[in-house]
């Protein structure tokens, strides 16, 4: 899906990216457990977005590799962006009209809590696998 718009709750920020990859990754690592109150459903945005209002945007350094990023006015989660590549990941509820979406990785998997589950079978990453990973990319 290419040229996609979206914004915050309460619209102060406006986020254009170039394009979307509909087949979206699950985290279910502490932080992002915490910081959504469940798994992080993401999908792909590469590092052609433009962000209108970004006065509004709040960042936060959330590991070596890569910061998050909220509206400081209503909260929304806005992106995940790792910090070498400038790639974003983006909430998927924030693209409401992407068609073809399917789960196809699940990050931190031996982090998933026992209180749920998902019947779609996707490749994992155990925590180990993700250090190992993203200790190439500091």
């Amino acid at each position: 899906m290419s040229n996609s718009e979206t914004s915050c709750l309460c619209g102060s920020v406006k986020i254009i990216v170039e394009e979307i990859n509909p087949k979206f990754t699950v985290c279910h690592c502490e932080s992002c457990r915490a910081w959504g109150g469940g798994p992080f459903f993401a999908v792909q945005c590469g590092a052609n977005v433009k962000i209108e209002g970004s006065e509004k945007v709040k960042v936060y350094d959330s590991s070596s590799w890569a910061s998050r990023g909220f509206c400081s006015d209503c909260g929304t989660h806005l992106f995940y962006k790792f910090k070498k590549t400038g790639e974003y990941n983006m909430p998927v509820g924030l693209f409401p009209n992407i068609e073809g979406l399917e789960m196809s990785m699940q990050y931190f998997s031996d982090q998933r809590p026992n209180y749920y589950c998902f019947s779609n079978e996707t490749k994992e990453m155990t925590k180990a696998e993700i250090m190992a990973y993203f200790a190439s990319q500091i």
